[in-house]
Protein backbone atom coordinates (compact mmCIF):
# COMPACT_ATOMS: atom_id res chain seq x y z
CA UNK A 1 0.00 0.00 0.00
CA UNK A 2 2.83 2.39 0.66
CA UNK A 3 4.19 2.21 -2.35
CA UNK A 4 1.20 3.08 -4.20
CA UNK A 5 1.39 6.48 -1.94
CA UNK A 6 5.05 6.89 -3.14
CA UNK A 7 4.19 5.97 -6.67
CA UNK A 8 0.93 8.19 -7.15
CA UNK A 9 2.78 11.39 -5.14
CA UNK A 10 5.75 10.93 -7.70
CA UNK A 11 3.47 11.25 -10.35
CA UNK A 12 1.36 13.94 -9.34
CA UNK A 13 4.65 15.96 -8.27
CA UNK A 14 5.82 15.39 -11.82
CA UNK A 15 2.64 16.63 -13.39
CA UNK A 16 2.28 19.45 -11.45
CA UNK A 17 5.74 20.71 -12.41
CA UNK A 18 5.32 18.99 -16.59
CA UNK A 19 2.13 20.91 -16.64
CA UNK A 20 3.08 24.43 -15.36
CA UNK A 21 6.75 24.27 -17.32
CA UNK A 22 5.38 22.71 -20.49
CA UNK A 23 2.70 25.76 -21.39
CA UNK A 24 5.24 28.49 -19.72
CA UNK A 25 6.37 31.05 -22.70
CA UNK A 26 9.72 32.72 -22.05
CA UNK A 27 9.49 34.80 -24.49
CA UNK A 28 6.64 37.04 -22.96
CA UNK A 29 8.66 37.29 -20.01
CA UNK A 30 10.22 39.98 -18.52
CA UNK A 31 13.97 40.66 -19.24
CA UNK A 32 14.30 41.31 -15.33
CA UNK A 33 12.49 37.90 -14.53
CA UNK A 34 14.55 35.88 -16.78
CA UNK A 35 17.91 37.13 -15.28
CA UNK A 36 16.77 36.38 -11.75
CA UNK A 37 15.53 32.90 -12.76
CA UNK A 38 18.63 31.86 -14.51
CA UNK A 39 20.47 31.78 -10.85
CA UNK A 40 18.12 29.61 -9.71
CA UNK A 41 19.49 26.28 -10.40
CA UNK A 42 22.90 27.96 -9.05
CA UNK A 43 21.37 28.44 -5.82
CA UNK A 44 20.01 25.25 -5.53
CA UNK A 45 22.90 23.20 -6.28
CA UNK A 46 24.30 23.99 -3.13
CA UNK A 47 21.83 23.06 -1.06
CA UNK A 48 21.73 19.34 -2.92
CA UNK A 49 25.48 18.96 -2.31
CA UNK A 50 26.91 20.47 0.56
CA UNK A 51 24.74 18.69 3.68
CA UNK A 52 26.08 15.52 1.83
CA UNK A 53 29.66 16.72 2.20
CA UNK A 54 29.64 18.64 5.46
CA UNK A 55 26.93 16.48 7.34
CA UNK A 56 27.69 13.01 8.85
CA UNK A 57 24.84 10.01 9.34
CA UNK A 58 23.76 11.50 12.27
CA UNK A 59 23.27 15.52 10.53
CA UNK A 60 26.14 16.91 12.77
CA UNK A 61 28.58 18.78 10.84
CA UNK A 62 32.16 17.18 10.09
CA UNK A 63 34.76 18.96 9.22
CA UNK A 64 38.00 16.69 10.81
CA UNK A 65 39.15 13.96 8.84
CA UNK A 66 36.10 13.46 6.32
CA UNK A 67 37.56 12.01 2.94
CA UNK A 68 34.49 13.49 1.03
CA UNK A 69 35.91 17.16 1.52
CA UNK A 70 39.34 16.51 0.11
CA UNK A 71 37.33 14.35 -2.26
CA UNK A 72 34.87 17.49 -3.60
CA UNK A 73 38.06 19.95 -3.51
CA UNK A 74 39.98 17.80 -5.86
CA UNK A 75 36.26 17.15 -7.93
CA UNK A 76 35.77 21.29 -8.03
CA UNK A 77 39.59 21.86 -9.25
CA UNK A 78 38.91 19.53 -12.09
CA UNK A 79 35.94 20.60 -12.80
CA UNK A 80 37.06 24.03 -13.25
CA UNK A 81 39.41 23.48 -15.52
CA UNK A 82 38.31 20.51 -17.77
CA UNK A 83 34.72 21.87 -17.88
CA UNK A 84 33.26 18.39 -18.17
CA UNK A 85 31.09 17.14 -15.77
CA UNK A 86 32.06 13.40 -16.33
CA UNK A 87 35.87 13.80 -15.78
CA UNK A 88 34.56 15.89 -12.69
CA UNK A 89 32.37 13.16 -11.72
CA UNK A 90 34.52 10.51 -12.44
CA UNK A 91 37.63 12.36 -10.65
CA UNK A 92 35.88 13.15 -7.34
CA UNK A 93 34.86 9.58 -7.06
CA UNK A 94 38.07 8.63 -7.78
CA UNK A 95 40.30 10.57 -5.25
CA UNK A 96 37.31 9.20 -2.64
CA UNK A 97 37.73 6.16 -3.19
CA UNK A 98 41.46 6.67 -3.50
CA UNK A 99 41.37 8.24 0.42
CA UNK A 100 39.40 5.74 2.08
CA UNK A 101 40.56 3.17 1.16
CA UNK A 102 44.57 3.96 1.16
Amino acid sequence: MIWYGIFISGVLNFLTKFLSLSYFDTSQMNPKVKQILSYVPSAVFPAIIFPGIFLDANGALDLENNPKILASIIALIVGVFSRNIIATILTGLASYWFIIFI
